[in-house]
């Protein structure tokens, strides 16, 4: 958490309100993050324009003048627009000031998030060896990319939707819901997933992510967009975070099982 919706939600919030906007300077207040923010950054940054916004995966892109921004949510972490002398809260780790007194501010409580500059943002390590968008991709192709990347694993087929490596922004949340969707259990080897499922779950994957954009996004405890307000995709989950109580579709009681490291949540008469 945040996931892929989350962080598109955070992409729309800024995409018409940052570009053209110059970059007064770098407040940073926290350095110790996921990594040390650098500590020349701020200079780097003065006198930059944001010349665009782009997300890959759960990164978000700030495209400048000369260079951009890498930035990720982490497990808390979210972006706000704020007005000049906004008074800063408990775990607001920086602010990007724009020269027109309006600022970019990461709240961020655990401390998670990620800001680093790069030459070329969207060929930067941290986004250039992820895979596909599952949004952007042909459905069909999508399908046979999972199902070939699939062949032979025998680990889980929700851990395998989550590796960034193999599709795009995925997380627990989205994939536990697609998997629902298309009949598959969490804890199925993702090898035995045949290829009608892997169409099935494609399309899934695909209605899931689109109804939770739909919705903003889900705020299960800290994401908020970027104008402060929280998603409501979290109202109409089916699965995750349900353990014990009902199945919508058929009313046996979700269950979960722990799947490297992470809870996979089904309804065992709805998947197999």
């Amino acid at each position: 958490m945040p996931e892929l919706p989350e962080v598109e939600t955070t992409r729309r919030g800024l995409v018409t309100a940052l570009p053209g906007r110059v970059v007064h300077t770098l407040v940073v207040t926290e350095r110790r993050l996921r990594r040390p923010v650098a500590p020349g950054l701020a200079r780097r940054l003065k006198g930059r324009t944001v010349t665009g916004v782009g997300r890959r995966g759960k990164y978000l892109l700030l495209h400048l003048d000369e260079g951009g921004l890498v930035v990720h949510l982490g497990m808390s972490g979210s972006l706000r627009l704020v007005s000049p002398g906004t008074p800063l809260l408990p775990h607001d780790r920086w602010t990007l000031v724009f020269t027109e007194g309006s600022a970019l501010r990461m709240h961020d409580p655990r401390r998670f998030s990620l800001l680093r500059y790069s030459a070329r943002p969207e060929k930067d390590p941290l986004v250039r060896s992820l895979g596909p968008e599952p949004l952007e991709t042909a459905p069909d192709e999508l399908a046979r990319h999972l199902r070939t990347r699939a062949t032979g694993r025998r680990g889980p087929v929700k851990a395998f939707l989550m590796d960034g490596r193999v599709v795009a922004g995925l997380g627990n949340i989205y994939a536990n819901e697609a998997l629902y969707r298309a009949g598959i259990r969490p804890g199925r080897g993702a090898g035995r997933v045949r290829p009608i499922e892997w169409k099935r779950l494609t399309a899934a994957i695909r209605a899931v992510l689109e109804d939770a954009l739909a919705s903003g996004g889900s705020t299960l405890r800290d994401y908020l967009g970027t104008d402060g307000k929280p998603g409501y995709f979290h109202l109409r989950l089916e699965v995750y975070d349900r353990d014990g109580e009902g199945c919508r579709r058929c009313g046996t009681r979700i269950r979960t099982r722990r799947l490297s490291g992470r809870s996979g949540y089904y309804c065992p008469r709805c998947q197999r």
